[in-house]
């Protein structure tokens, strides 16, 4: 069985991409592992000894009796969705967001990481800042991302975004494995630009490779990637896009309001980051 890693700072947005990862665990087979960070203060050298171990306890206590009522109402969400029978676990750690996650994907053997692109606690900007947001998209497992406005749906087609590189095959190879166990289909799109990897040969070669799977290779020619994609999401009703995370700030670009703008009724999709 699988493991997915859900951070939370029990927002509603991260509540909203509990219920994602939900939908993943179920199409993928796995449990969910639930995180959530804590940071204790920091306290001038003359305070006394005693006083702040007391301090320490009493800090540790009140997290987790919270944790606790925040946990239970994550098990009422999860059988409210009649997601009862996926199998849930918990993580209270004392520690820095990234560095966490980074300790539980080592110890726990993570396959997923889902978490919400913004929060009550300001987790937008550690998605996309200059350095936790460098640490989120380099994990070493996939990070399904969920924007904050993003509501949950069956997923019917992955869209996956290449440049018929080599190491795009083994990416397009594990999006293709989770459509499969959701009975989905891919839709492979290449955008034809002046920075063209793509000759007609290599081409060819990967609707060989693939002509067995459930997957559609579409090639439209644009110097605007982003906007193209945009586009690209909409005409086509990607549910998921897929994309490898070799060009964070064009994976930034994607969570713009810009781009949300012109995605209108469709306005932000789940991205799921490949490495």
């Amino acid at each position: 069985m699988k493991k997915i890693l859900v951070p939370t700072d029990f927002s509603e947005t991260a509540n909203n991409a509990f219920v994602h990862a939900l939908g993943l665990a179920k199409v993928v087979d796995a449990e969910l592992i639930l995180l959530h960070t804590y940071e204790l203060p920091l306290i001038d050298n003359q305070f006394e000894v005693q006083n702040y171990e007391v301090l320490i306890a009493s800090l540790e206590g009140s997290n987790t009796k919270k944790f606790k009522e925040e946990i239970a109402k994550l098990k009422a969400i999860a059988t409210a969705n009649n997601y009862e029978e996926i199998q849930i676990s918990q993580l209270l750690v004392s520690g820095e967001l990234i560095n966490s996650i980074n300790e539980v994907l080592k110890t726990e053997k993570i396959d997923f990481v889902v978490m919400g692109t913004s929060g009550a606690t300001g987790w937008k900007e550690a998605f996309l800042g200059t350095n936790t947001g460098e640490a989120i998209v380099n994990l070493s497992v996939p990070v399904l991302s969920i924007p904050k406005e993003c509501k949950y749906a069956n997923i019917e087609t992955i869209g996956f975004t290449t440049r018929y590189r080599e190491k795009d095959k083994i990416a397009l190879r594990q999006v293709i494995e989770i459509a499969k166990s959701a009975g989905a289909s891919v839709k492979c799109l290449y955008v034809k630009n002046t920075e063209d990897d793509g000759t007609d040969a290599t081409i060819k070669e990967w609707n060989e490779l693939f002509k067995n799977e459930p997957i559609t290779f579409f090639i439209l020619p644009n110097e605007e990637v982003s906007q193209t994609i945009a586009d690209f999401i909409i005409h086509q009703e990607i549910d998921v896009l897929a994309m490898l995370t070799y060009k964070r700030s064009f994976f930034a670009s994607l969570f713009t309001s810009s781009l949300t703008e012109k995605m209108s009724y469709n306005s932000e999709v789940p991205i799921l980051a490949l490495h």
